[in-house]
Formats: C-alpha cells, sequence, structure tokens
C-alpha cells in the first residue's frame, strides 16, 4: 500500500507540476489518518509557493486518484497532506504482510559472528546475550534477503588456555584418565573452577606465571602427548556444552566454526609482512601506532614472538574474506571492546581495505546485576546454566509441561535481551523476564496462545469480510498493517528492540479490543474472527523473527 500511495503522488506531482520527485510518507497518529506526506514541502523552494497552497492542489487530485483506496485525504500546517485509508485499503495493508519480504539485503552474502566463547572456560549470561543479538540479527538479515553465514570464533590457543591447562595438569598429576572421574553435568563448572585456580596463580604466583606462559605456547604446537590428550579432552567438553547451550536458548547452528589457531598463521604473515608500512618494532615486540590515527597503541606481536588477539583477528579477517566473499561482515562483541576494534579496523584498512570497509562491529552493551558488571577472570560471573534453572525455579508455580516450559524460557530469555536498543546495557531480572502482565516474552506467548484458544473454537471458515468496520475494529486493522513499515525498519537499521516494541503494543491493543469486544457468538462475528487470525499470523511471524517459540498452549 506505501509503494502504491508513492506512485499515485508521483504521478499527480508529475501532472501539476512537471517535475520528478521521491516522496517521503510516513505514518502518523492516529488521528492524523494513517499515512503523511511532506511532498509539499519538498516541492515549496522549487517552486517558490507556499506549502499549503501546492499541498491543496495535490491533494483534491489525489482524493481522485485513490478514490477507492481513501476515505479522505486532509491537509494539515504547514503543508502535510493526511491520507485516511478505506477499509477495503486497510485489509489490503494488512494482507500484504502475509507475503512481505524486504528487500534491503537481496543478494548479499554476509558474515555475522553470532558467538565466540572461549573453550577451557565457562558460559556467562554476556555470551549469551551477544549469542541472542547476533542470532537474531541473522534472521532479519535474512528476512532481508540475505545470503546469511553464520559463523563462530573461539580462543582455542594462547594465555587463557595456559591458566586452564596449569591447574588442569595439576588435577590429574600425570594421569589423564582422571578427568573420566569427572561427570557430563560437571564438566562446565569444572573448567570454570581450573581456569579460575590458574588465573589467581598467574596474578599472585611467580613461578607458577612463568609455567602458565610456557603452558601458553604448547598451547599452540601440541607436542608434548600429555598436555594434549588434555587438551583435545577439555576442549571437546567445551564445544558440546556450547553448542547445547546456545540451541537451548533458541540460537541456530552456525556453518563455520573459526579457531584462534585458524588465524594464528594468517594473521602472523599479515603483520610481518607489513612491518614498517604499518607496525612498528619495539622492545623485540611488533605494535601499531594508534596514536597517529587518535586511537591508542596496541601489541600484535608479543616479545616472546606469539601473535595476540590483534594479530589473529586481522588473520580471521581474511579468512571470512577468502571463504565467504562477503558484501559485509559483522562482529558481535560487548561495547567494552569498542575501541579495540576501532584500532583493528584502522590497521586493517592500511592493508586490507576493502575487508575493513565491508567489517562492522556491533556493540552489545554489557549484562549488569545489582553487584556491576559480571567478570569471567574473577569467578563472580553469573553462569548461563545458573541462570536458566534460576527461571525454570521461578516459573515452577505455573505447573507448565516440560515442552512448555522450555519454549518459555526461551521467549523470557531472548526477549528480555532484545527489547532495549543495541548498545545500551542489561539489567536482567528474572521476574521481569517471566511476567505474564508486563514488557515479556511470555506476555507475547500468551497472548499468542490466547488467540489461538479463540480460533479453535471458531466453526464457521467464511473469509467474507463486511464493508464497514466499527471504531475499535478499524484501530486494531490499522495497527496490523503497521507490521510492514516496522519490519522495514527494524531489518535496514538491524535493530530488533523495534519489532519487540511493536509486537508487545499489538498485544496490548489486541488485549484491550477483546476485553471491549466480543468476538465468538457476536453479530460481527465474521469480521473479528478474521481480525484474530491475522493478529494471530503476524505476532506469531514477529517471534519467529526474533527467535522466540510461538506455542499454541502456555
Amino acid at each position: 500500500m506505501r509503494e502504491k500511495l508513492q506512485a499515485k503522488i508521483k504521478e499527480v506531482v508529475s501532472e501539476i507540476f512537471d517535475v520528478e520527485v521521491e516522496p517521503v510518507i510516513s505514518v502518523p497518529e492516529e488521528q492524523f489518518g494513517d499515512y503523511s506526506t511532506n511532498v509539499a514541502l519538498q516541492l515549496a523552494d522549487q517552486n517558490h509557493k507556499a506549502p499549503h497552497e501546492i499541498a491543496d492542489k495535490i491533494a483534491k487530485s489525489l482524493q481522485e486518484k485513490l478514490s477507492d483506496d481513501a476515505e479522505s485525504v486532509d491537509i494539515a500546517e504547514p503543508g502535510f497532506i493526511n491520507i485516511r485509508l478505506s477499509v477495503s485499503a486497510l485489509w489490503e495493508r494488512a494482507n500484504e504482510t502475509e507475503t512481505y519480504k524486504p528487500m534491503t539485503y537481496k543478494d548479499q552474502s554476509i558474515v555475522i559472528e553470532t558467538n565466540n566463547p572461549n573453550p577451557f572456560k565457562d558460559l556467562h549470561i554476556g555470551h549469551a546475550y551477544n549469542s541472542v543479538v547476533g542470532d537474531t540479527i541473522s534472521n532479519l538479515l535474512g528476512l532481508g534477503q540475505a545470503k546469511v553465514h553464520r559463523v563462530s570464533y573461539h580462543g582455542d590457543v594462547g594465555l587463557h588456555v595456559g591458566k586452564s591447562m596449569w591447574a588442569i595438569l595439576r588435577f590429574i598429576d600425570g594421569d589423564p584418565d582422571k578427568l573420566k572421574t569427572i561427570p557430563e553435568t560437571k564438566r562446565p563448572t569444572f573448567l570454570s573452577q581450573k581456569y579460575l585456580e590458574g588465573s589467581t596463580a598467574y596474578e599472585e604466583d611467580a613461578s607458577a606465571k612463568k609455567e602458565i606462559e610456557d603452558l601458553s605456547q604448547q598451547s599452540f604446537v601440541l607436542d608434548d602427548p600429555i598436555f594434549k590428550t588434555v587438551y583435545e579432552i577439555c576442549n571437546s567438553w567445551s564445544f558440546e556444552y556450547f553448542d547445547r547451550i546456545f540451541q537451548s536458548i533458541g540460537s541456530r547452528p552456525v556453518e563455520k566454526r573459526y579457531l584462534e589457531r585458524d588465524a594464528d598463521n594468517a594473521g602472523r604473515g599479515i603483520v610481518e609482512s607489513n612491518i614498517g608500512p604499518v607496525f612498528t618494532k619495539s622492545d623485540g615486540a611488533v605494535i601499531f601506532e594508534g596514536e597517529k590515527y587518535g586511537l591508542h597503541t596496541r601489541v600484535f606481536i608479543s616479545s616472546r614472538g606469539l601473535t595476540l588477539y590483534e594479530a589473529r583477528d586481522l588473520g580471521l579477517m581474511k579468512l571470512k574474506a577468502e571463504d565467504f566473499n562477503p558484501q559485509a561482515s559483522y562482529i558481535v562483541t560487548a561495547n567494552e571492546q569498542k575501541e579495540y576494534f576501532e584500532v583493528i579496523l584502522k590497521a586493517a584498512e592500511l592493508i586490507m581495505p576493502e575487508v575493513a570497509k565491508m567489517t562492522r562491529n556491533i556493540s552489545t552493551g554489557m549484562v549488569k546485576l545489582s553487584t556491576g558488571k559480571m567478570s569471567s577472570r574473577t569467578g563472580n560471573a553469573i553462569n548461563i546454566g545458573w541462570l536458566i534453572e534460576a527461571i525454570k525455579s521461578a516459573l515452577s508455580s505455573r505447573k507448565s509441561s516440560h515442552e512448555g516450559q522450555e519454549q518459555t524460557i526461551v521467549g523470557a530469555l531472548r526477549y528480555s535481551m532484545l527489547k532495549n536498543r543495541i548498545g545500551s546495557d542489561l539489567v536482567f531480572d528474572v521476574n521481569d523476564a517471566i511476567s505474564l502482565e508486563g514488557n515479556s516474552g511470555p506476555y507475547l506467548q500468551y497472548a499468542y496462545a490466547r488467540s489461538r484458544s479463540i480460533l479453535a473454537k471458531v466453526t464457521s471458515e467464511s473469509q467474507e469480510l463486511p464493508g464497514d468496520i466499527d471504531k475499535d475494529e478499524r484501530r486494531l486493522l490499522r495497527k496490523l498493517g503497521d507490521y510492514q513499515n516496522v519490519l522495514d525498519k527494524a531489518v535496514s537499521e538491524l535493530l530488533p528492540h523495534q519489532l519487540c516494541g511493536y509486537l508487545y503494543e499489538l498485544a496490548q491493543l489486541f488485549n484491550q479490543f477483546y476485553e471491549h469486544n466480543r468476538v465468538l457468538g457476536d453479530e460481527r462475528e465474521n469480521i473479528r474472527v478474521n481480525l484474530v487470525r491475522k493478529y494471530s499470523d503476524i505476532l506469531k511471524s514477529g517471534l519467529d523473527v526474533l527467535g522466540i517459540p510461538a506455542p499454541d498452549r502456555i
């Protein structure tokens, strides 16, 4: 419908003023109509006439051309044209949502990192947050007709591995079979504890620090048989755990898993071949002097000859470009890494300008609790498994089925992480997340289940639509038709909170409608059933985009 209106406005402007224009159309507040355009203001300067005078001429002609689609075309100061759609046009607009597909990224190959936790460590809710955001952005890109490549990146080498392995090797005391005594359900906790032990020893014990640094180097070469055996066992534990947890929160599997081991050689080659033009040697290390570009200096290769995260990230950018030849590449991280990636992308710009140009770092903000942000190094991070259990416990009084409970957990977790603008910090509250009365995922799931319950009782399958609707019916139908505009904006800006806000407003409006308007058994049952059906379909469509299950019962 928006495209039809734009075409008619362009046609009218061309006929009256003999100019081509791209009219800007917006959705005003309900009392002003269903669509509004400021095309008269766009034309005012070049026609040297008052916007109101131009708007008057356009409105009169537009009313004639939109005789079947518009009840009225009115003018508002200083020259806005407001269009109130006919009932048939409102239905047409709402029905368009079933087949509508934004073409924002049509035929583009886009690669996006949807998770990047490091093995040998536990998963905290910050990892879950990044995964939910990355996965949902992937859904939006796919909705915009992109060919989306979900990937992940994991630090399987380096200092954090050395810290964990130091403590694990002390635990096994030369016998890798001791790892068999760790129950599968306890493995994530075991690895988290050992990482904490190694981190503490690294900070407090000079001899342990030297041992850990040596073990860090061993993680690159794996030429010690016992180290290699233990490393491979614990590494596999980590990835089995990651896959299980990300699946449990509704995130889709990745197409390719990148490891820092993969990026190491590529990154080293990039840095070493650009010493002089881009990088500088300093005290045996290789650095990037970011101050020259208003940034900060970072080390890419240490004085011990080891590549650091910085060099490996350059290597990863190169590998992704070679593997997928993308038009865009997105990296989803907490905003505490924003300045870090500014340095990485500047260095990449000087070496691989095309790769740097297509790469964007999306900052998610930090997940916070009442004690402040969490740290996996100090051990006060909230484990994602613990959080899932806390949600289960809070839901226990509802006596939902196991399947229903699992779907509710996904809804509670994902919606809480998506309803605020990406980049802002998140304070997670379990009670708010599971509320059936507030702005929550379970509230929307319950709203959908309610609509399915109504439709399950419908005996007539008539699709015939009456020619008149009352005020409440029109308000709901108008809101249903807004879905296409919301999708356009959410997809083009990659901001899922806009979709969350719309779905919440839609569910609230429907609940108000249903409270005051009987559906089944009413003389207006036919139109109201059609409204419920359309509402149910749109609500499910929006939840699908957010990665939230839409159960028929909750």
